[in-house]
């Protein structure tokens, strides 16, 4: 409520900012830190910010911290007033900006504190005339507060942006730039052009599948990218593989041949020369691209979970299994285009999203999702168990890289679409813009943290290049819009027991392609989507994840507490697999530690394709109003050593998929649990699923299964729907409540 000439008086401020004349808009505090010493990164950007008062519900203390010049705090009318910064940690502050509306602080205090109680004071106005003022100070604290005691004016302390910066060991560090035309993404990428010779090229995808064929948990990774045209290849993908077109539609790279998942390493049962299971063919990727199949011929993509086919045209059959009698448990397809039938075969569950099924879809198990799709076949559930839901409520496709007719690299990133049904191409080229791979920083393993936040920080994308990533700090994510993208199953591990990636509570951050590894000294959270009690609306431009790999043991010894925390309103998560190892090494009940899979706070989340494995607590804790999942797939943990092991106080065990009492609206569809107790088959398992028992709490097609009878599920969902034991192996219910 302040005079329409604010906004006039704040561009002219900002414009004497910029042309040096700030310092005579403001008192300049001393001693000063030298300016070569003082960072370039604002740390008050996009942090947690309370106030002692708001003038209304749109002048929050968020909006002081969010980097857009439009959006402002302001107090009620009356002093004293205070805005309070929390900085993360203790910060040695060298530098403090105020942007002041017309409204501003005649007298104030920029004070620090280490605790939010016992402030110390950094610099003291008396006469200010408000406007931008850079002041320069010097002192430690965690937590900076702007503490006015005099009104400039009748109306309250309005303040458009506030920052923060730090003292740093001399200067940021000069990243080197990216070429968009010739970009280094390291050894483990192949990069194929037209030109390429065809022997070359299919001689070294064969040795890459000789060296990935049964490797599980080995660190090799490797990313094959085809320029646009067309090639005669036999893809035969393995472990840690992705393959991916570079073009911005999937008709621009065709592969005459195959690009393939066999069932051919794993044995099934007690038969060692029964080779046909592919309930372990995990993480691997094949993306943007079509595939001519030769005559008489169909693609195999016999896999588990964390192996997306996104954006895949393929002329032919697909087929989700070994052919015969093998076992398999996956799976995802997105925004895909099947000229043949689907056979799903002996797959056990599958999530196909926005996915053009031209010539249908044949098969089920437990509990086969369709969202967003054509073709599919009509919603039955069970026997056949087919969940079909028409259109799809609100996506947006996971970023991809490309290449233009110019030769040069980008990362395209589509728009967000509402109520979608069928693939994002089907009328031409997907809808969004491209990022100009020069925007980004090429991670390579052994990059420290310091050198990818500070790219973060001056405004850098990251894209992660095939390797692990071994990192002794948190990855940082403050600005709006970031892109972290991974190649060839790039993997992330923290080393000293801090989250691998954090996001602060901002709009429209994408995270895709990464595999992030529980490291030997035990994580609170492996990835944390905004802070704690975010509260900001992102319905306009939400978080997403897409293909995003958690993973607790099985690589060597790993802890992690919770593997996923999303705190924003509006995320999407396209495609998560959060899973506590029950096989490799370092796995044991006291060994690979981890209670949750992902808990969700935030309100009007939407998970397409939640798969959530053997956690020690709840597998998936849902706090957040309004959510949504499409598909959630969960074997319980295996390793419980005793029923006292597995209690949630006085109920047996915990359930898979949990909604907060507190909860009002939820609602799921197509979701299994399982259990396989081989370690103690009498361990027993009260419910799946626990959910309030409230009218706008729905849930859609569940399914409880105890595998080959190994251990008992009491019930499906709320004390309703049966045992899942030996006796009867499967209990399914359409409907609850």
């Amino acid at each position: 409520m302040s005079p329409a000439s604010a906004l006039r008086l704040r561009r002219i401020a900002v414009l004497a900012a910029a042309l040096g004349l700030a310092p005579l808009l403001s008192p300049i505090a001393a001693p000063a830190a030298s300016a070569a010493a003082c960072g370039t990164e604002n740390l008050a950007l996009n942090r947690p910010a309370s106030s002692s008062s708001t003038e209304n519900g749109g002048t929050l203390p968020a909006a002081a911290v969010d980097g857009d010049p439009g959006t402002r705090w302001s107090s009620a009318f009356s002093d004293p007033q205070w805005l309070r910064i929390d900085l993360g940690g203790p910060k040695q502050l060298c530098r403090v900006t105020l942007n002041w509306e017309t409204a501003h602080a005649k007298a104030f205090q920029v004070q620090v504190s280490d605790d939010a109680a016992d402030w110390r004071d950094l610099h003291t106005a008396t006469d200010s005339a408000g406007g931008v003022q850079q002041l320069d100070v010097a002192g430690t604290g965690r937590y900076l507060r702007v503490h006015g005691t005099q009104r400039a004016t009748g109306y309250g302390y309005s303040l458009w942006e506030v920052g923060a910066y730090a003292v740093t060991d001399g200067s940021d560090p000069v990243l080197p730039p990216t070429d968009p035309r010739n970009p280094d993404f390291g050894p483990n990428v192949l990069v194929v052009d037209p030109r390429s010779s065809t022997v070359d090229t299919q001689n070294r995808l064969n040795a890459i599948a000789r060296e990935q064929r049964t490797n599980q948990f080995g660190p090799q990774r490797h990313a094959v990218l085809f320029k646009p045209g067309n090639y005669n290849a036999d893809v035969d993908l393995r472990f840690y593989t992705q393959v991916a077109g570079l073009g911005l539609h999937p008709d621009d790279v065709n592969i005459n041949g195959h690009v393939r998942v066999e069932a051919d390493w794993l044995q099934q049962g007690e038969d060692p020369n029964n080779l046909g299971n592919a309930t372990q063919n995990f993480w691997r990727s094949a993306e943007n691209m079509s595939v001519t199949l030769p005559p008489n011929t169909i693609e195999r993509w016999a896999v588990a979970q964390a192996a997306p086919y996104r954006r895949m045209h393929v002329r032919g059959q697909l087929h989700l299994w070994n052919g015969h009698d093998g076992w398999a448990s996956g799976g995802w397809i997105s925004d895909s285009k099947i000229d043949g039938v689907v056979v799903s075969g002996s797959q056990q569950q599958f999530m196909t999203r926005n996915t053009q099924l031209v010539d249908g879809w044949a098969g089920s198990v437990w509990n086969m999702v369709f969202v967003g799709s054509t073709g599919t076949p009509p919603p039955n559930f069970p026997n056949p168990s087919h969940t079909v839901l028409p259109t799809t409520p609100v996506i947006r496709e996971k970023p991809f890289l490309h290449v233009d007719a110019a030769g040069n690299y980008g990362v395209f990133v589509p728009s967000l679409r509402h109520n979608a049904s069928g693939t994002s191409w089907a009328s031409g080229t997907t809808a969004g813009s491209s990022i100009s791979l020069s925007q980004f920083y090429l991670v390579k393993p052994g990059t420290p943290a310091a050198t990818i936040n500070a790219a973060l920080s001056q405004g850098r994308h990251l894209l992660f290049t095939p390797g692990v990533h071994r990192i002794d700090d948190t990855i940082r994510v403050t600005r709006p819009n970031t892109v972290l993208l991974g190649l060839g199953l790039a993997t992330v591990i923290p080393t000293t027991g801090k989250a691998a990636i954090a996001v602060s509570d901002v709009d429209g951050v994408k995270l895709a392609g990464l595999l992030v590894d529980a490291g030997p000294v035990n994580s609170p959270v492996l990835v944390e989507l905004g802070e704690a009690g975010s509260s900001r609306d992102h319905a306009a431009n939400p978080v997403s994840v897409h293909d995003l790999f958690l993973r607790v043991g099985g690589a060597g010894p790993g802890k992690a507490t919770v593997s996923l925390r999303v705190n924003s309103h509006d995320t999407i998560i396209d495609h998560v697999w959060a899973w506590r190892g029950d096989h490799g090494d370092g796995v044991g009940w006291t060994v690979n530690t981890g209670a949750n899979g992902v808990v969700v706070n935030g309100a009007d989340v939407t998970a397409y394709g939640l798969f959530a494995e053997h956690y020690q607590q709840y597998n998936v804790l849902w706090n957040g109003e309004n959510g949504r999942t499409y598909m959630f797939q969960n074997e319980l943990p295996y390793d419980p050593p005793d029923q006292a092991s597995w209690m949630n106080g006085g109920t047996q065990g915990w359930a898979a998929y949990k909604v907060a009492d507190s909860v009002n609206r939820h609602e799921g569809w197509g979701l299994g649990s399982y259990c396989f107790n081989n370690v103690n088959p009498s361990v027993v398992t009260a419910n799946s699923f626990e959910v309030p028992r409230k009218p706008g709490v729905r849930m859609h097609n569940l399914a409880a299964v105890s595998l080959g009878g190994v251990g008992t599920i009491s019930n499906i969902i709320n004390n309703v729907g049966g045992p899942a034991n030996t006796t009867t192996q499967v209990r399914y219910l359409n409907e609850y409540p």
